[in-house]
């Protein structure tokens, strides 16, 4: 008889908040507004539950992603504060998937990661030259333990970086199914890559459609 999957929740912030783009990480495909088609994982079996969440680290874009225009791409500091309210979608998935995910958004390289060492840790940084080398455990929802994965560097020991209007898009489309127009506009007038890089107008346009 086979052991029963193990569950965790998998906390996006960036482009995976749209269910749509998640989803070519779980079935393959590739998503709209990016260039690579995504392989998928080896289980493809949809997420068995996903609800909204705020993460108490703070948003920014960075680096300039080949698959997003060569533009910005989202990550969190690893300072935690309450302060913070970054707005997340988060999917409970098995162990084995998440850990799928985690292998493509570090383009496919090997790794060894054990997420039990993560959880009594808090974080395990677990390949220093990728973008998403870090893995954080933020706590538990329903008995299942909440992870996700940033940069092992801090938001200050980077050059922040305008995101692609369809890396944006993909974002802000993915928060529509739960918050208004108006609040993801406040959400990201003033977080690092945007702030610097965005004129109002150029960002209403994006998450009013104007």
């Amino acid at each position: 008889m086979q052991n029963e999957p193990q569950y965790v929740w998998y906390a996006s912030y960036g482009s995976n908040i749209n269910a749509e783009r998640f989803l070519c990480y779980i079935k393959g495909g590739r998503p709209v507004g990016s260039a690579k088609v995504e392989i998928g994982c080896k289980d493809p079996s949809l997420p068995i539950d996903e609800t909204t969440f705020t993460i108490n680290l703070p948003l920014y874009f960075a680096k300039e992603a080949g698959k997003w225009e060569s533009q910005g791409v989202a990550f969190l500091g690893l300072n935690q504060n309450t302060e913070y309210k970054t707005l997340s979608k988060k999917y409970l998935i098995t162990t084995d998937q998440f850990l799928d995910v985690v292998k493509q958004e570090n383009n496919g390289v090997e790794f060894n990661l054990d997420l039990n060492e993560v959880k009594t840790a808090g974080s395990k940084i677990f390949r220093r030259q990728s973008w998403y080398g870090n893995v954080m455990y933020l706590g538990e929802d329903n008995g299942y333990p909440i992870f996700t994965f940033t940069a092992p560097w801090d938001i200050k020991d980077v050059e922040w970086k305008k995101p692609s209007r369809p890396y944006l898009l993909t974002i802000v489309n993915g928060l529509k199914k739960d918050f208004s127009e108006e609040e993801i506009y406040n959400y990201f007038k003033n977080k690092p890559g945007i702030k610097e890089n965005y004129a109002d107008e150029e960002l209403a346009a994006i998450i009013f459609h104007k």
